[in-house]
């Protein structure tokens, strides 16, 4: 949301009353808009209101007024609002204190749910099970909350959960986008819950009853746009939990799981359009007034850091510990299930990959759910439990607890029979449910190869269907995709130049929406090239999910089959792996010999495959810096404990263990003996499967170093370099870091930039490319590669900017100021193309650096300058007034004075170099400067003679 493009004028500041109330003085907007930012957008508006800066601005909230954002998120407000329209809510009192609480506890008895007002995440809330408990989260609950308020509130532990996302517009015209069924019970917070939608378990007359209810509280609070309603279920008797009003996390999933874009449709209520005047962008024909209907069923599964927090609690409750989520879609429950474990991209599934687990450790964990808990109960299933004793002891509905039995049934079923011919009938069942080809193989004792040849023989082959918001009732202009096992195929593929792009899969750490804003810039420059650009993922919270970032979107996991599938569906051209993380680059290899062994003529795009390998292998990388000479620390490379062992002792600690082809510095550790180096290699060993770690000296007081970089195989261009303010040791992801870097000498930079072209030409690297690199000294080593977009491209394309000529031209500019630097213009090459074209078209002003580079697209020369000119008191002399201004200056370079006579009139000199300070070329409409106007130091004399004669050139 932060490109230049994607709005009018865009403030990249912190999002706090004091700034936001200085915007508002300056731009003097007819409105705000709270409801699309989440909790911070809510809290921030009602503190501005309270502030009376809304009122002093006369600045309109619009949408959702603040009498509804107040009495859907004051615990007390929203209270007394439901027991006004007779609409149930659990019993419970608000509080200011813990005493209080302790009195609300001694009249309600425990347990007890905590719910701080203003909170996101359920953060600050609870279950209170002892007074202790009790004590300990309304405390924290108090701080948290905005002002200082919680709802103490009766249990309904184990009820079912059920939200529906609603919207109404200023008519108070209302509809139901889609109905969400939690999984798991009541006590789970509904974003670490796994959902599903349509609801499963509900009765007609359930459904219409929430329903009702729903439309009922949206139309009391009077709230414009849309909202999320959580109510809690129990054998036909229901409770009123929370309201947001406001787009929230489930909204990502409302909106994906049925093509009803509702934050669209939201901001449009919001300026006073009704739902019958909104138009459905995926059928251009019905109004969006029509509510979605959807003939499948789509899951989420959230995705939890557990990983990387191995002693961390794992326990499941209304506070939130995901980061991310996935969402699948399939003709079925259970091909819906699991197609979503397989996009969790955590090589789990059910009857793989986790720990083996006792009867009484099952039961424990059915009672006290982790993020283990859907494994948890096919284990219990095999094992022999019940249905029944299952869901007593979880709550969860025996009906999905049946439909995971129906799917181990099916695989017990080809276990029993050693069905080694596998018919075509029962591999299309298993298909139906969902089951990979790599599951299957793993069953009957073949390679995935051998059961994906197979499959393909007997011409069981996905098909693949739309997301049209209106179940085939109208056509859809465009749909998305969702692939099944079953006869009639709603995919045409065009005969256009097609390219697939691999997107990045859940945000987890070390990978989040960074990687959402590479692949989305790929499809735009794509389809700036007349090329058709699809897109595989399936994370509901990213752009590059929308149904109209690409040509086609298909939601799908992000594993070799399924990527392959789509390709052999498409017959792309071309697949790119480098915008989508690592989740991505870790298919090039497996996906290449795919592609060859089929005899695809899709090619994989970019970097190849074989260059990503050695760039990802660590023993590969190291012996490719020996042949460079460029510097590493001291290392080796290990496949066991054993071997491990025998580097470090070489070495010396402290070492750093590196797995190959990870993630966000996945199984990575500072060891500093032999007993941390026993208890962690054998994580590293696994993640890096077949590859070898890296056990490599790690560097004490080194300043580390990211650049990235672009490359076409023949030159390299450096976006930028970033210095980490903490030393080595803090992963790059986690370390503050400074554009341009700050201590570093112009050695050192040097050497930066020298290895990363070094690199970059020997990798034959076709697109992007991230380097860690450590200066100790003058000393600069090189730690990794990453051969794809990295997590911190976002920040350096914002931080530097880069414009487009055609974004230029279609803002329809009175003119164009080019920035100060400093840098040398000889590298501007962005820059000095686009003022070549725009030259005597439009007026061009320069400061600094932009001087230079306009002089040298007019045809004069620069030259370095011996010492440069820094500083806040460089005196410049006016020709035609003989006055003289002192100026704040940074640069290293100067324009070459006897070069100016043919391409401008030389206006301003150095008083105490005679170097160039200004030029103008009236007839080319060009002024330039050298110093800074704008800094406004010295006697503050230099801030009206550029820019009055800039506003006045653009007026005219």
């Amino acid at each position: 949301m932060t490109d230049f493009e994607m709005a009018d004028v865009i403030y990249i500041e912190p999002l706090v009353a004091e700034v936001v109330a200085k915007i508002l003085e300056k731009e003097r907007p007819n409105g705000i808009l709270a409801g699309l930012g989440g909790q911070t957008a809510l809290n921030l508006t009602a503190e501005l209101a309270e502030r009376g800066i809304l009122s002093e601005y006369n600045v309109r909230v619009l949408g959702t007024p603040l009498e509804a954002i107040y009495n859907a998120e004051e615990r007390e407000r929203f209270k007394q609002t439901m027991e006004r329209i007779n609409e149930p809510i659990p019993r419970g009192f608000t509080v200011n204190s813990v005493e209080d609480a302790e009195e609300v506890a001694a009249q309600l008895g425990l347990p007890l749910i905590i719910r701080p007002s203003y909170t996101l995440g359920g953060t600050g809330g609870g279950v209170a099970r002892t007074p202790e408990e009790l004590r300990t989260i309304v405390s924290y609950g108090l701080q948290v909350s905005r002002i200082h308020q919680v709802l103490v509130e009766e249990s309904v532990l184990g009820w079912k959960e059920i939200e529906y996302e609603v919207m109404r517009d200023a008519k108070d015209t209302c509809i139901t986008i889609c109905n969400m069924e939690n999984l798991d019970p009541m006590g789970i917070h509904t974003g670490e819950s796994i959902v599903v939608t349509p609801s499963q378990t509900l009765s007609d007359e359930e459904h219409q009853m929430l329903r009702s209810a729903a439309i009922t509280i949206i139309r009391s609070l009077k709230i414009e746009g849309g909202c999320n309603i959580q109510f809690a279920l129990k054998e036909g008797s229901y409770r009123v939990i929370e309201v947001n009003p406001r787009v929230s996390r489930s909204s990502a999933l409302a909106s994906k799981a049925t093509g009803y874009p509702i934050a669209r449709v939201a901001a449009k209520i919001a300026i006073g359009l009704h739902l019958d005047e909104i138009r459905n962008d995926v059928t251009k024909e019905t109004p969006a007034s029509f509510e979605p209907a959807i003939d499948y069923v789509v899951v989420k599964i959230p995705r939890w850091p557990f990983d990387k927090f191995p002693e961390a609690d794992r326990t499941l409750t209304t506070t939130m510990k995901s980061t991310g989520e996935v969402i699948a879609i399939g003709r079925t429950f259970e091909e819906a299930m699991q197609k979503a474990l397989r996009s969790l991209d955590i090589d789990k599934g059910f009857g793989f990959g986790y720990a083996a687990w006792s009867e009484p450790e099952l039961q424990q964990l059915l009672e006290r759910p982790t993020d283990d808990r859907i494994f948890v109960i096919y284990e219990a299933l095999r094992k022999g439990l019940s249905v029944e004793e299952i869901a007593r002891l979880s709550n969860i509905d025996p009906f999905f607890i049946k439909k995971i039995e129906k799917i181990l049934r099916a695989e017990e079923d080809v276990k029993r029979g050693k069905d080694l011919d596998l018919n075509p009938e029962k591999v299309r069942k298993m298909k139906r449910m969902g089951f990979s080809d790599e599951q299957i193989a793993g069953i009957t004792g073949r390679s995935r190869e051998e059961l994906s040849d197979l499959r393909r023989a007997q011409g069981i082959i996905p098909t693949y269907k739309m997301v049209d918001t209106c179940a085939a009732e109208f056509e859809a202009k465009t749909p998305y995709f969702y692939s099944s096992y079953e006869d009639e195929c709603e995919l045409t593929p065009s005969a256009r130049k097609k390219v697939l792009i691999i997107g990045s899969g859940p945000i987890r750490i070390g990978q989040g929406i960074e990687f959402d804003y590479c692949t989305v810039h790929a499809v735009k420059a794509l389809k700036e090239e007349g090329i058709e650009a699809h897109l595989i993922n399936n994370n509901p919270e990213t752009v590059s999910t929308d149904y109209d970032t690409s040509d086609k979107l298909f939601f799908e996991p992000l594993t070799l089959e399924d990527v392959l599938n789509v390709i052999e569906k498409e017959n792309h051209d071309g697949v790119m792996v480098q915008f989508g993380g690592q989740t991505s680059v870790n298919l090039a290899v497996p996906l290449k010999k795919e592609l060859d062994r089929i005899t695809s003529k899709t090619a994989i795009l970019g970097t190849e495959p074989e260059n990503i390998d050695v760039a990802e292998d660590r023993e590969r990388f190291s012996k490719l810096l020996r042949r460079l000479e460029i510097p590493q620390a001291d290392s080796g490379y290990a496949t066991s404990a054993e071997e491990a062992k025998e580097v470090a002792s070489k070495i010396g600690f402290p070492v750093l263990v590196r797995p190959s082809y990870v993630l966000g510095g996945r199984a990575m550790r500072i060891v500093h003996d032999d007993t941390e180096l026993a208890r962690f290699i054998h994580e590293a060993v696994r993640v890096s499967k077949e590859k070898p770690v890296l056990i490599d000296k790690f560097l004490e007081k080194a300043t580390e170093i990211d650049v990235d970089a672009v490359c076409d195989g023949g030159e390299v261009l450096i976006g930028a370099i970033m210095e980490h303010i903490e030393e080595a040791g803090i992963h790059s992801g986690d370390a503050t870091c400074v554009i341009p870097p700050q201590s570093l000498s112009k050695e050192v930079i040097e050497k930066l930039q020298e290895y990363t072209k070094r690199i970059a030409l020997s990798l034959q690297i076709k697109g992007l490319l991230n380097i860690q690199m450590a200066a100790k000294g003058d000393v600069v080593y090189v730690l990794e590669v990453n051969p794809r977009a990295s997590r911190t491209m976002p920040y350096v394309a914002k931080a530097t900017a880069n414009a487009k000529e055609s974004e230029i031209r279609d803002s329809e500019p009175d003119a164009v100021l080019l920035s100060n630097g400093p840098g040398d213009p000889e590298r501007g090459k962005n820059a000095l193309n686009i003022v070549k074209n725009l030259a005597g078209e439009i007026p061009i002003f320069g400061i600094c650096l932009g001087l230079q580079i306009i002089a040298r697209v007019l045809g004069g020369d620069t030259y370095k300058l011996k010492f440069g000119h820094r500083g806040a008191n460089q005196p410049v002399k006016e020709l035609k007034t003989g006055r003289v201004y002192i100026t704040l200056q940074n640069h290293g370079f100067a324009v070459d004075k006897d070069t100016l006579g043919g391409i401008g009139e030389l206006t301003q000199v150095n008083a105490n170099d005679r170097t160039v300070e200004g030029f103008e070329n009236s007839y080319l409409g060009i002024k330039c400067v050298q110093y800074h106007p704008e800094a406004g130091l010295g006697p503050r004399d230099t801030e009206k003679i550029f820019f009055d004669e800039f506003l006045g050139a653009s007026l005219e």
